[in-house]
């Protein structure tokens, strides 16, 4: 299993942040072929690095990196990459691992 995780930190809008990324963007990851799970966080993030806050988390799991790299390259995929720059003005990060069984 690969897990991707989307840190997203603080937006400059935190009101427009939400309502594209609840109203847009989780449509778009949805539609990812061969995704597996896909959850997020609601609420405060509570972070134990006080100087990095988050303002969201998401979750995206796929079978193999085949899977994920599949994902990613169709049109689906690039669709919802490129909506990330439309509503993550504090910036984002993403972390890729394989989990152990």
């Amino acid at each position: 299993m690969i897990r991707v995780t989307v840190i997203y930190d603080p937006p400059a809008n935190p009101a427009a942040f939400d309502d594209h990324y609840h109203n847009i963007h989780v449509k778009l990851v949805a539609k990812m072929p061969r995704l597996q799970s896909f959850s997020f966080s609601r609420g405060a993030v509570e972070n134990s690095n006080a100087e990095r806050p988050a303002h969201l988390i998401a979750f995206l799991d796929y079978d193999s990196k085949a899977d994920l790299d599949a994902s990613l390259e169709s049109e689906e995929g690039r669709a919802a990459v490129a909506d990330v720059s439309r509503f993550a003005s504090g910036g984002v990060t993403i972390l890729t691992a394989a989990l152990s069984d």
